[in-house]
């Protein structure tokens, strides 16, 4: 078996993660058209008087930005951490049961009606949680969720929301198109309110943490579980709920942004092991400086012009990610 000395360290591993978040987080608010030092940020941050441009900048723009991005990026990890454990399946992500599609959809139906931007905003959420809602009541068929039923139900309402967004697409004026388009690549431009995602991101990891334990010994399997008194099906239904709430939460703030979910979990697992107490928080801290990375880059790589920010995690993502692989070939 493959050693990984980070794990052996926990809390040093924990606080290099939060420092590398923090140094994400700095870099987001220094960089752009208007350059500022670390200094001057904090200054612009912390000054009573705030009336200058470069304080209107960071605390208007560029602050709730980043942190929309870290809130999502974060959500998006702990989401696919626990889809995979859950589903025991090394491909599922948050957009797998079909929740991203249905948030997809609500907003893009929002803006097909000309509505402004909170009712897009609006629309996501109620499509994500609506498509939530259709998976669980079609996967719930003799009494019980099983991860076949979950699977191939969220697949098939995937399938379904994507027909919407592409007839959608069709119909919609050309000079809608672009934007569109855009979000459905992930945009955090208009992500200026973070709160309370930031929030969700923190309840969830409270609620999930306590259950590490109990998610350890059903990553072995249900009779294992059973056999060690782990009420499985009961623990499987709270944190597919929650998994689905982060995940359109997600959704609703920066857009459609694939890979985080799916492959940060898998990196963090390569290094750290497959301990869920400490594979949670660190998913969580590492997709949210990846998202925060990313969006900058975005934002500023070929300003003036932006980048959709689910293109850049990809391209961040992938190399790394298959380095890691080709050092850990077990």
């Amino acid at each position: 078996m493959t050693a990984r000395p980070f794990a052996a360290h926990p809390f040093a591993t924990l606080a290099a993660l939060t420092l590398a978040a923090l140094a994400a987080l700095a870099w987001a608010l220094c960089a752009g058209s208007l350059a500022a030092t670390p200094g001057e940020v904090l200054t612009a941050l912390f000054d009573s008087d705030g009336g200058n441009m470069l304080a209107s900048v960071v605390r208007e723009l560029r602050l709730p930005r980043a942190l929309a991005c870290f809130a999502s990026g974060g959500l998006l990890a702990l989401a696919g951490t626990l889809m995979q454990v859950l589903l025991r399946n090394p491909l599922a992500d948050p957009y797998i049961l079909g929740i991203s599609g249905g948030a997809a959809a609500g907003a893009l139906g929002a803006a097909v009606l000309g509505l402004a931007s909170p009712w897009m905003d609006a629309g996501a959420l109620g499509g994500a949680l609506a498509a939530m809602l259709l998976v669980f009541g079609l996967a719930h068929g003799d009494g019980s969720w099983t991860q076949t039923r979950l699977l191939l139900t969220g697949v098939i309402v995937a399938a379904g929301c994507g027909a919407a967004i592409a007839l959608m697409l069709a119909l919609a004026p050309a000079a809608q198109v672009q934007s569109m388009l855009f979000w459905l690549m992930g945009d955090a431009s208009g992500a200026n309110r973070p709160w309370p995602a930031l929030a969700v991101l923190a309840v969830a990891l409270t609620v999930v943490l306590p259950f590490g334990r109990d998610l350890n010994v059903l990553a072995r399997g249900q009779l294992s579980a059973l056999a060690l008194g782990v009420d499985a099906r009961r623990l499987r239904r709270g944190l597919y709920l929650l998994a689905s709430l982060a995940t359109a939460v997600a959704v609703t703030l920066v857009g459609t942004v694939g890979f985080v979910g799916l492959v940060v979990p898998h990196l963090v697992r390569l290094v750290l092991g497959n301990d869920q107490r400490l594979l949670m928080p660190a998913a969580a801290l590492a997709g949210g400086a990846l998202l925060t990375v990313a969006d900058t880059l975005a934002r500023t790589a070929l300003a003036p012009q932006q980048l959709p920010v689910g293109v850049l995690t990809v391209l961040l993502g992938v190399p790394v990610f298959l380095f890691l692989l080709a050092r850990h070939s077990r």
